[in-house]
């Protein structure tokens, strides 16, 4: 008698046992005897609907049902030798299946694992383009509440910024003769120090004209004029004070602006030449 392992493509790597006179056949499972005595693996076959404990995924996490999934295996390889030992056809053809059945869970285990171990990739990456997706979302979002808050507070100095022009020209036009008056300038002049404190906490400044040169980001040119002592493109009048909210120009200043000293015409030798 000759023992061979086919494999069976459609239950690889499972067994079966043939001999040179019989083709190979799958053989049912039994109890097994050795010697008039019960195999130390039939608590193991005698039920073939079985779920054998290494592949419970109960017991896993416990090192007592660890150690006694491990005796089992092993008793079933002592077994399947000494089937193989003594020949016993029918014994070495059920524990192959058994074989079998473990190759096949652990396969079907091994799918399980690499699936799970995709869709916690899977997650882990959704989780990661979602917390940049928000991130992003609130950069966007803090950045719009600034713009907003910027964009209100500079539409409120704008508006503000005729009463200062009112102060501006009072302050010029005030006559202190009496003392009644020279009480009212007093009051008059401690609100506007007032305001301007406020409005200088507010980053509201007023642009500097006179002896700056011109910047058409900051500055109005009204009229332009000759000048023998200021070099052209140098503000040499300021005729309407200007504002900026920190870097935001709130109103640009009107100025008049120097083209510097007059270049006189020289006579050409033609025009020199008068007539007879």
């Amino acid at each position: 008698m000759a023992i061979s392992f086919v494999i069976d493509p459609s239950i690889a790597p499972c067994f079966s046992f043939s001999s040179p006179s019989s083709s190979p056949r799958p053989l049912p499972l039994r109890n097994l005897h050795f010697h008039g005595r019960p195999s130390p693996i039939s608590p193991l076959i005698s039920k073939p609907n079985r779920k054998f404990p290494i592949f419970s995924a109960q017991q896993t996490n416990s090192e007592e049902a660890n150690s006694k999934q491990q005796a089992d295996v092993k008793t079933l390889i002592r077994s399947y030798k000494q089937a193989l030992f003594n020949g016993d056809e029918t014994s070495v053809a059920e524990i192959e299946t058994m074989f079998c059945k473990i190759e096949k869970e652990k396969n079907k285990m091994d799918q399980k694992v690499l699936s799970l171990s995709m869709k916690i990739a899977s997650e882990k990456e959704t989780k990661i383009r979602l917390q940049a997706d928000f991130d992003n979302t609130r950069k966007k979002l803090d950045k719009d509440r600034l713009s907003t808050e910027s964009n209100a507070k500079v539409q409120i100095m704008k508006s503000l910024l005729p009463i200062i022009d009112s102060f501006e020209r009072a302050k010029l036009q005030v006559r202190v003769d009496t003392e009644k008056e020279k009480k009212i300038d007093t009051s008059y002049q401690g609100i506007y120090r007032q305001f301007v404190e406020v409005l200088r906490h507010l980053r509201v400044s007023a642009i500097a004209t006179v002896g700056k040169p011109f910047d058409p980001l900051l500055h109005e040119a009204i009229s332009r004029e000759e000048s023998e002592v200021v070099k052209a493109g140098i503000i040499t009048e300021e005729l309407n004070r200007g504002f900026v909210l920190g870097d935001r120009v709130l109103r640009p200043a009107k100025v008049k602006v120097s083209l510097g000293p007059v270049k006189k015409k020289t006579p050409s030798p033609a025009e020199e030449i008068t007539p007879s």
